[in-house]
């Protein structure tokens, strides 16, 4: 598998004061119930945090100004893909219907609950807004989730499946979500645009690979986000890009396993 390029990024950061590690300031970031301040209120209606900070996080990718009319979704592009990242994006909607249900029984459960529960409704949220048609992928596999994404958006674009595919990594920081994973975990999103590398692309990110030890990846200059949990991996690309330099990423724990990759930059080779 051949390395790609990396064409935009961008983070979406509640509560991030100063730079993040490889100093990079991604910028002021509404928390998800101000998240019509950049979206417009149309179609957030029952959104949870995770959906509503991954659409921040890919609106400002695409480089879209704040919505400050009405939203219409653009013509659908079957050539562009959708790989998300996320483990606890529909945790707190899941135990809500879950609490509901054993008090009583399923048809105490609103139905409009029933898209939140499944764990793919953060890519298809998106896929939905911007007209990405092309595959539509959902990674809940523990830390390394969001590397695991980045593979899966490289595999697409090796097989031709798709001429771009926009990656984004979300979780949320709620009291369900923190319980599970850490008092430490943070709300926030990250996107990374990938296509297929060309001779002048300036940026690419390598092949990830599955590493037992990730003190062994090349070249020793790490940027890991633990924090952000399924979405870490696709923060950690969108800050390596950001500052511009070769860097190796990594993401993952001793129980869910290591996954690495680098981001080069041509300046750099």
């Amino acid at each position: 598998m051949r390395a790609v390029a990396i064409r935009a990024w961008s983070a979406h950061l509640p509560g991030q004061s100063g730079p993040l590690p490889g100093g990079w300031s991604p910028g002021p970031a509404c928390p998800p119930e101000r998240a019509a301040d950049l979206l417009g209120r149309k179609g957030l209606l029952y959104k949870q945090p995770a959906e509503r900070l991954g659409l921040c996080a890919v609106h400002r990718a695409l480089g879209l100004a704040p919505v400050t009319g009405r939203w219409t979704p653009p013509e659908p592009d079957p050539r562009t893909a959708v790989v998300a990242s996320s483990n606890l994006g529909s945790l707190e909607t899941v135990c809500a219907v879950a609490r509901t249900a054993g008090a009583g029984s399923l048809s105490d459960v609103s139905p409009l609950d029933a898209p939140n529960v499944s764990s793919n409704v953060l890519a298809s949220t998106v896929a939905i807004r911007f007209g990405f048609g092309g595959p539509n992928l959902m990674v809940c596999s523990g830390h390394p989730a969001g590397l695991d994404a980045m593979r899966l958006a490289q595999l697409l674009l090796a097989a031709g499946r798709a001429d771009r595919v926009v990656v984004v990594g979300a979780e949320p920081a709620d009291e369900t979500a923190a319980a599970l994973a850490g008092a430490d975990l943070r709300a926030g999103a990250a996107c990374v645009v990938l296509e297929p590398a060309a001779e002048d692309s300036a940026l690419v990110l390598h092949p990830v690979h599955d590493h037992a030890d990730p003190e062994s990846c090349e070249p020793a200059r790490p940027v890991r986000f633990g924090q952000f949990y399924g979405a870490a991996g696709v923060l950690a690309v969108a800050a390596a890009a950001a500052a511009n330099r070769t860097a190796r990423v990594v993401a993952g724990s001793d129980a869910d396993g290591w996954r690495c990759a680098v981001v080069e930059t041509k300046g750099d080779r």
